[in-house]
């Protein structure tokens, strides 16, 4: 039906004869002759209608979004008539045939994004929302993320293989979304929250290097970068260690943003989790801006105010926040401070102490009374301070005070996804078990399946919960600008450790083999050391196109409350499916009403 994109042509093709096929972007009647802007999959071209000249008569009727074909030849625009905005912009074409494909309502919002629209308006209207540039570059972008991250993986020797989306449930840190059986009644399969086990039996099966553009489901809490439905770059190879897999992640990703951006990104950094909880509050940092915590315990060692004599004491320095000479344009109110300390306490601290630095060091605090002269000026000195700056402090138990100033952090100095470029971060040697649980049992901090650092396997037989929390793990994360991309791990293959693990776990060995037999019945026929990695294809793509939510670079997405407006899922199921599930649907159960004293 059509010969060129519109989008495509140029001043090159002036008097070459086209056919084209698109809707209406617009539409201007200038006495006479009707001036269409034709909007396809590659763009807009100018398009001139004389609708007096048989056969253009539909140039009189034709409106925004109709659907039309169009045939004519290229030509320039006159004098003054270029529209420097279109890369388009030099030429039109003169119409000779005009066929109207299908007509169309206007649409509930303006395709062309002079309005912006409410975003269940979007979503229930999606197939119109997806006609806006701002989708269609997004999606197209998506797709370049997908096909440098494939060509990268191909180049280094891993082969795509598709996993099963109907499994056994397994643990992954998340709710299941589950699938009954009709032909096994009251049974169930889960929908994978990632490929993990059948990856690793390909390892045993001796592919050496898996990979696969995977479909994940996770019911778990909505947010900015979470949905139901994810997709991930999803990888393993065998007889390799982190290093290994860090190197071909890093080439795979680097890859992708390269093809999106035209250059190279800068090399990749890397700190320790310990590190990233002591100098950001994160284990995901945000390094684009400064405001590093800065301990403040050698400068409290000794002193008498009681509410420093804590765990830890630990503060962040916001420049120009303060008053007096130096401060900028950002100075803090005490109606600002107030609320900040009151975020300080909603995230858990016992407070938050501020501190407004005037000239010579001197310091404006409400609690400045209860610090020693040695005190004030150690506390500037540490905190690297100027005049006019503001420092804000927490005392507590250390990892406390970690998270709440790394979450200050954030709120006060968290530039737009759009600024200061692309700051990639590897996070190495998490801990194993990140808390006990009420029987004293670990919990792990990532899968149960990570192989715990080689130097602390022995820390494993302690009886000591505390020693428990000191084993790390085998296990990295790659960061992007404070969006954790993804994660990894030198797995368990031996029997024996991965049954120890269960052990700790509180999983029996009666309920580890009904578990995950499977996997552990293949630990026993030759399992090689194997690692692997995944990343949020969803995170990614967000971040290179400047979104802040990765619902603008999913085409089909679902609303925070996890509703599709399009499709009106989730909704009731037809009984007579029930019938033949062998299911019912059982009303929920009452929370009680509370007792009047």
């Amino acid at each position: 039906m059509r010969t060129r994109m519109a989008g495509e042509l140029r001043p090159s093709d002036e008097g070459t004869r086209v056919e084209l096929c698109g809707w209406i972007a617009s539409r201007r009647d200038h006495g006479g002759i009707v001036f269409l802007d034709l909007r396809d999959a590659s763009g807009v071209v100018q398009v001139v209608v004389d609708p007096s000249v048989a056969g253009l008569e539909a140039g009189h009727r034709v409106r925004n979004e109709w659907v039309v074909r169009v045939v004519g030849d290229v030509r320039a625009r006159p004098d003054g008539t270029v529209n420097p905005e279109l890369t388009t912009g030099e030429i039109e074409v003169a119409t000779e045939e005009l066929q109207v494909l299908n007509e169309a309502e206007p649409p509930p919002f303006p395709v062309d994004e002079r309005v912006e629209a409410d975003e269940v308006l979007r979503l229930r209207y999606r197939y119109v929302d997806l006609r806006r540039d701002r989708m269609q570059r997004n999606l197209r972008l998506r797709a370049t993320v997908n096909r440098a991250i494939r060509g990268a993986m191909d180049e280094q020797g891993f082969s795509e293989v598709e996993t099963p989306l109907l499994i056994a449930s397994t643990p992954e840190g998340a709710r299941d979304f589950v699938v009954p059986s009709r032909l096994q009644p009251g049974s169930f399969y889960a929908l994978p929250q990632s490929p993990q086990l059948f990856k690793q039996l390909l390892m045993v099966g001796g592919f050496d290097r898996y990979y696969q553009l995977a479909r994940c489901m996770r019911d778990e809490d909505l947010r900015a970068d979470r949905q139901f439905e994810f997709t991930q770059l999803d990888a393993e190879m065998s007889f390799a260690d982190g290093d290994d897999v860090i190197g071909v992640i890093t080439e795979a990703v680097a890859a992708a943003a390269e093809a999106v951006t035209g250059e190279a990104p800068a090399p990749f950094g890397r700190l320790t989790w310990h590190e990233a909880m002591e100098r950001y509050g994160s284990d995901k940092p945000d390094t684009r801006f400064g405001m590093e915590l800065v301990d403040l315990g050698e400068v409290f060692a000794a002193t008498e105010f009681r509410a420093f004599q804590q765990d830890a004491v630990k503060g962040i320095r916001v420049e120009g926040a303060g008053s007096g000479v130096g401060a900028g344009d950002a100075v803090m109110s005490r109606s600002q401070l107030d609320a900040l300390t009151d975020r300080a306490k909603k995230l858990g601290a016992a407070g938050l102490v501020w501190m407004r630095v005037g000239e010579h060091g001197a310091i404006d605090s409400p609690v400045a009374k209860f610090l020693s002269e040695a005190e004030q000026l150690a506390l500037v000195d540490a905190t690297g301070a100027e005049p006019g700056d503001l420092l804000l402090l927490v005392a507590g138990e250390r990892m406390l005070v970690n998270r709440v100033l790394g979450t200050l952090r954030l709120d006060l100095g968290r530039p737009p996804v759009t600024e200061g470029g692309l700051q990639f971060l590897w996070v190495v040697d998490f801990p194993l078990f990140e808390a006990l649980d009420d029987h004293g049992r670990p919990i792990p901090a990532h899968h149960p399946f990570t192989m715990p650092h080689a130097d602390d396997v022995s820390l494993l037989d302690s009886a000591t919960g505390e020693d428990l929390l000191k084993v790390r793990a085998q296990a990295y994360d790659l960061v992007l600008n404070g969006w954790e991309l993804g994660s990894g791990s030198v797995r368990i293959h031996r029997r024996d450790v991965q049954e120890r693990i269960f052990t700790l776990l509180g999983i029996s060995t009666e309920d580890a083999q009904a578990r995950f037999g499977f996997l552990l019945d293949a630990f026993r026929y030759g399992a090689p050391p194997h690692a692997g990695f995944a990343v949020g294809i969803d995170r990614l793509t967000a971040i290179l196109a400047g979104e802040e939510n990765i619902r603008e670079v999913i085409a089909f997405p679902k609303t925070q409350s996890g509703l599709d407006p399009l499709t009106g899922a989730p909704g009731p199921i037809d009984p007579a499916q029930l019938d033949e599930l062998g299911l019912q649907i059982a009303p929920r159960a009452k929370t009680p009403e509370p007792k009047t004293p």
